[in-house]
């Protein structure tokens, strides 16, 4: 076949409007092959960054919106291997026009000094720090959800309650950047608990630790959860990237989602592209008898036609992976807000090797047998075809 290269990419544009629109869908179904892929890698294979290795989340076993008793704070922080701890709890709530995506962003009520403690990766200068410390109804954000908005340091921010049905007003005391918690907001718990009725203040959503060293992570998890497992209010500890992944378990099996969207697309290339070549075969039907009898074998007429179909299916996965490497970037911002693994979402080398692989497979398989049968066909019958 790579004998015949030339001869074979040559042949590639010889129907330039069917190759071009042959690319066009290989490139577009690549594109969006690509970003699920992407995803796929960024939410079930990508490492935890240092921080998140350090840290893990205590909620409820049963879901996020079942609450946790307070109480279980000071038992959790006596455990061996529990170095901070911290209330995390969410508060939802509406800011401006909940109509308008941009004004989306996580929204955390914390125990400050603990808190800042426990983001060990958190950069903000250490007045801003104190402010957060000090200020009762201060808040901190990170610094692409500064930007995005427009906020800088004194501006309020008022937050308008669903879960809890009270409105805070904060104000900008501290800009952080932490590459474990963009487009977030983070509060004082104790400005929220101090408005709910004294029955509700004894319960929270989720609580956030800090271990010694991350071989103590599974030891410190088993643990937490086997202090609670006869309790009223059993509980799961996670890591913080898998409890950043439960908020997208609300939507369903999203690794099935993918997966199953992953198979459809690649059953669609296939489609588009046998049909391309199994059309471009039938018209040079007789060209392979005129092959043949200039002495070309089967080998050769069978690899020619494969690999035009190869260059074609790699054109397009090149031409749908730039498209996507530029995709990736507007829903990792979009999605990163509630889930940190797609902040960086990007194209890795994984993705463009399964993705180009994938072309090539798709050019093998779908012009096989339309090459097979064409390259047995004999020399009398490939000149007197008249299809």
């Amino acid at each position: 076949m790579f004998r015949y290269f030339s001869l074979a990419f040559k042949n590639t544009f010889r129907n330039k409007r069917r190759s071009l629109l042959t690319i066009s869908s290989i490139a577009v179904s690549l594109c969006l092959f690509g970003v699920l892929i992407a995803m796929y890698h960024a939410l079930f294979m990508s490492q935890p960054t240092p921080g998140q290795a350090l840290r893990l989340v205590v909620r409820h076993r049963v879901s996020l919106a079942q609450a946790i008793p307070f109480a279980d704070e000071a038992k959790v922080r006596a455990l061996p291997g529990v170095k901070e701890i911290s209330v995390w709890n969410w508060f939802g709530g509406t800011y401006k026009d909940n109509r308008d995506p941009k004004n989306f962003f996580a929204r955390f009520g914390v125990e400050p000094k603990a808190f800042l403690s426990i983001r060990t990766d958190m950069k903000m200068p250490q007045d801003q720090r104190s402010a957060f410390l000090t200020d009762r109804t201060g808040c901190i954000i990170s610094q692409d959800l500064a930007d995005k908005l427009g906020m800088k340091l004194g501006d309020r921010v008022v937050l308008k309650g669903d879960i809890y049905p009270y409105d805070l007003d904060l104000k900008v005391v501290g800009i952080f950047v932490d590459p474990d918690a963009t487009q977030s907001l983070f509060f004082d718990w104790e400005y929220l608990r101090d408005l709910l009725p004294v029955a509700r203040r004894s319960l929270i959503s989720t609580l956030a630790i800090l271990v010694d060293n991350t071989d103590d992570s599974p030891k410190v998890a088993r643990a937490i959860d086997a202090m609670f497992a006869e309790s009223p209010y059993p509980t799961k500890t996670e890591s913080e990237g898998q409890f950043a992944l439960s908020f997208v378990s609300f939507l369903g099996n999203i690794k099935l989602f993918l997966l199953i969207i992953c198979a459809a697309v690649t059953f669609t290339i296939l489609l588009v592209s046998g049909n391309t070549m199994a059309m471009s075969v039938r018209e040079r039907i007789k060209e392979v008898g005129v092959l043949k009898t200039l002495g070309f074998n089967n080998d050769a007429i069978l690899g020619m036609i494969v690999g035009e179909a190869i260059c074609i299916s790699l054109i397009g996965g090149a031409i749908g992976l730039a498209v996507a490497s530029v995709l990736t970037v507007g829903v990792g911002k979009a999605a990163g807000a509630m889930i940190p693994q797609l902040n960086s979402l990007s194209i890795t080398w994984f993705t463009v090797l399964v993705a180009m692989g994938l072309a090539f497979v798709v050019g093998v398989v779908s012009s096989f047998i339309p090459a097979w049968n064409a390259a047995k066909t004999n020399i009398l019958d490939s000149l007197r075809y008249a299809g």
